[in-house]
């Protein structure tokens, strides 16, 4: 995804790269950041967080839970905004991070393309007004090498459903089913997560009812949705840090669909 965000970041004149940063012993580490796109940027890929930071008004970060959480700190120290796409956090590392809001604007969320945050306020408005005569159920799709499931897309889907019906998805949510499971209970919420292949991103959301069903869909074909929805991303909390401004925002409020 890094690589994504440096070439959609490279690719609109409202942005410059002042920093791209890798892990620790990684080959990548000293080239410049454009050299796969055939650009000299004169922006060095190192593990210098404050160094990458030391101009920055943005960082972006789609990385793991804890690599996340010391970027986020190190942009409070640095007054650097921050929009986080990482997926897999906990209940902990979800309220650290609204800690560091407190401080700096942070958009968080599990997935920043714009057409999935439409998909979230379609299945708003169909859990509340479909109600309990219809079951719900959720499949997601990704990659092979995705590490953690279900995907954050996909728990948003369910918190969404579960805020609009009045359940909590850690009662109501089933995210497993083998063997003789019993009849399905009623107000559950279903997950079903599939890994294989360079699938992007694929998600599902079912309402089965008596004689009729519902799916609301969203496939992603390409990593540089994400990206883009990223930079829209960037440029809110860029705003708000302007102003002066501080607080958790996510897509949503991005977008405006509040």
């Amino acid at each position: 995804m890094g690589q994504t965000l440096i070439e959609a970041t490279l690719a609109d004149p409202a942005f410059e790269l002042v920093g791209a940063l890798e892990v620790a012993g990684s080959p990548l580490l000293g080239r410049d950041a454009g050299e796969r796109f055939g650009r000299a940027t004169g922006v060095a890929i190192s593990s210098d967080v404050a160094a990458a930071l030391r101009n920055a008004d943005v960082h972006i970060d789609f990385t793991r839970p804890e690599g996340t959480l010391t970027h986020v700190a190190a942009c409070t120290r640095a007054n650097v905004a921050a929009v986080v796409g990482t997926t897999g956090l906990s209940d902990d590392q979800k309220r650290s991070l609204a800690e560091c809001a407190r401080t700096i604007p942070i958009v968080f969320a599990p997935n920043m393309s714009i057409g999935v945050n439409v998909l979230l306020k379609l299945v708003e408005l169909a859990a509340r007004r479909l109600g309990e005569a219809y079951d719900i159920e959720i499949v997601e799709m990704h990659h092979r090498h995705k590490v953690d499931a279900p995907s954050g897309t996909a728990l948003e889907l369910g918190q969404t459903i579960a805020a609009a019906t009045g359940r909590d998805l850690k009662t109501n949510g089933v995210f497993a089913r083998h063997g003789v499971t019993g009849e399905r209970a009623p107000r559950s919420i279903g997950f079903a997560a599939l890994r294989g292949g360079d699938a992007v991103g694929e998600h599902t959301v079912i309402f089965a009812g008596s004689g009729e069903r519902i799916d609301l869909s969203h496939k992603a074909s390409s990593r540089m949705t994400f990206a883009q929805g990223a930079l829209r991303a960037a440029r809110f909390v860029a705003e708000r840090r302007a102003q002066g401004a501080v607080g958790l925002f996510d897509m949503q409020d991005v977008l405006g669909l509040r």
